[in-house]
């Protein structure tokens, strides 16, 4: 007795001519236009700094006149202009980002490995911290650093500038950590390990990628910040980047448009090739393949 023969029906398959049915070209002309403006109103921006800064004597409305120089970058190239007040937003943004690292992987462990009644109330209000304006805390934290004497305190400007960034930064930690398994730590734990050895030799080392992206997204937002230090900084010596560029403004409401170009150039600089390297080196979201051995 022969086994009954049972049709199949095979999978639809996408064909040439459903991938060009009436309606996706224009939809998808439509978001590529879309695209291109999004692009070109980026870009516009970037060639006028790249124009003006090389063009002596560039005004607002920057054209192409065929005489380039490099007279702009000279000019900005001091160490009252560019070297100190780099070196002051360097010293700034990282040790802002560092310190915020590491107190969100502590404040983030518990999170992610602890279940608790308050933790969910917790994580709302870290995310509602987040969306707290930073001006509308300045008031204060002026008043009382004033109180402390604690103006033109680096170090006291890196505490507070931390502590505003460590909202996010849990949030994200939080999740990174979410991604390592349990599994790791409890065999970590029968061989008697604690909790502060399997974090520092089991669950950090899975997620160097997650720490280097809240360390460069801390470092980028701090580089670009210039309200704190603006308020909180008075002498010229100890003022980042970021505040020195009033420089290129006078009181007349005159502005040197090719040194302001210039240093912008010169200011973007070290934040774009740190993305990059950081890029390059943990371009993908990190792997535990064969971590956990079924």
């Amino acid at each position: 007795m022969s086994a009954p023969v049972v049709a199949v029906e095979a999978a639809p398959r996408h064909t040439t001519a459903d991938l060009t049915a009436p309606g996706r070209g224009p939809s998808r002309i439509a978001v590529w236009i879309a695209l291109l403006i999004i692009a070109i109103a980026f870009f516009l921006p970037f060639l006028w700094l790249i124009i003006a800064s090389i063009q002596p004597g560039a005004a607002l409305s920057a054209h192409i006149d065929w005489r380039f120089s490099t007279r702009n970058f000279a000019d900005v190239l001091n160490a009252d202009t560019v070297y100190r007040p780099m070196l002051n937003s360097f010293i700034i943004s990282a040790g802002t980002a560092l310190i915020t690292v590491a107190a969100a992987v502590l404040a983030a462990y518990p999170l992610s490995r602890y279940r608790s009644r308050f933790g969910r109330i917790f994580m709302y209000t870290i995310l509602f911290s987040t969306g707290l304006p930073i001006t509308a805390v300045m008031v204060p934290v002026y008043t009382m650093y004033s109180q402390f004497e604690l103006t033109d305190s680096v170090p006291a400007l890196i505490l507070f500038m931390a502590a505003s960034s460590l909202p996010f930064a849990i949030w994200m930690m939080k999740n990174f950590m979410d991604g390592v398994p349990l599994s790791l730590e409890e065999a970590a734990w029968t061989d008697g390990a604690g909790w502060l050895q399997s974090l520092t030799r089991i669950v950090l080392p899975l997620m160097v990628p997650g720490l280097t992206v809240v360390f460069v997204f801390t470092f980028v937002l701090q580089w670009g910040n210039f309200f704190v230090p603006f308020i909180l900084l008075q002498a010229p010596e100890s003022q980042p980047a970021s505040v020195t560029i009033y420089t290129f403004f006078s009181s007349y409401g005159q502005v040197a448009y090719g040194q302001l170009a210039a240093f912008a150039i010169l200011y973007t600089a070290p934040v774009v090739l740190l993305y990059s390297a950081m890029s390059r080196v943990f371009g993908g979201a990190f792997s535990l393949t064969g971590a956990v051995k079924g």
